[in-house]
């Protein structure tokens, strides 16, 4: 399999550290892809994802799939021994809940990025990038004061994402100061983002 992905991305650096924590890594190769706004990848586009959006996994029998939640889920399908995800019952539906909260952090932290770095400053919506820092500090609350709810021994895909987007507001947003007001988060954190799959996945800068 092939997995077209970009270092900055939380998305991508989703799949990435599903990857390692899956113990899949022999059996995916990583292409690094140059996907970034207002720089279209017209060849990325036409062979692997009409969107233009990273990631994308390539299988092994020719498919494309895209959308970093599903790649993931499909990975997890695979795997004969360790799960990011429950089989099946309301478990299952647990952990998605929560990734799909922690991914919304992602998406919020990735729009502010795009107002505040790629348009003018004259130009930039105030109003808009505030209510997208309310929606993150709503869903930093909701893990603070939930751990109980979402925390475990395994490494599930709401963790992960939840991890990539702290880690993400550290990378592109490092005076935030979300440890400040979310100790619980920051206290998880801390051990967390010392494993292997995180270790190994630190965001860098686009690749040319």
């Amino acid at each position: 399999m092939k997995l077209f992905y970009s270092p900055p991305s939380p998305f991508a650096r989703k799949v990435h550290a599903s990857v390692i924590e899956l113990g899949m890594m022999s059996e995916v190769e990583l292409q690094a892809t140059s996907v970034q706004p207002g720089k279209p990848n017209l060849d990325y586009a036409k062979a692997q994802n009409p969107l233009g959006k990273i990631p994308a996994l390539e299988t092994d029998t020719g498919e494309t799939l895209y959308d970093s939640t599903i790649i993931c889920e499909y990975l997890d399908s695979l795997s004969a021994g360790t799960k990011i995800l429950p089989n099946s019952g309301i478990e299952r539906y647990k952990v998605l809940t929560h990734h799909a909260l922690a991914h919304g952090i992602c998406e919020a932290a990735v729009i502010i990025r795009y107002e505040t770095f790629l348009r003018p400053e004259a130009h930039q919506w105030d109003v808009w990038i505030t209510d997208q820092w309310s929606k993150i500090d709503r869903a930093l609350t909701w893990f603070n004061a939930n751990t109980d709810q979402w925390q475990t021994t395994q490494a599930d895909l709401a963790q992960i994402t939840l991890g990539c987007a702290l880690g993400y507001l550290d990378f592109r947003a490092a005076d935030c100061g979300w440890r400040e007001n979310h100790t619980a988060l920051a206290e998880w954190f801390a051990p967390f983002e010392q494993r292997e799959s995180f270790q190994s996945t630190l965001p860098t800068a686009p690749v040319s």
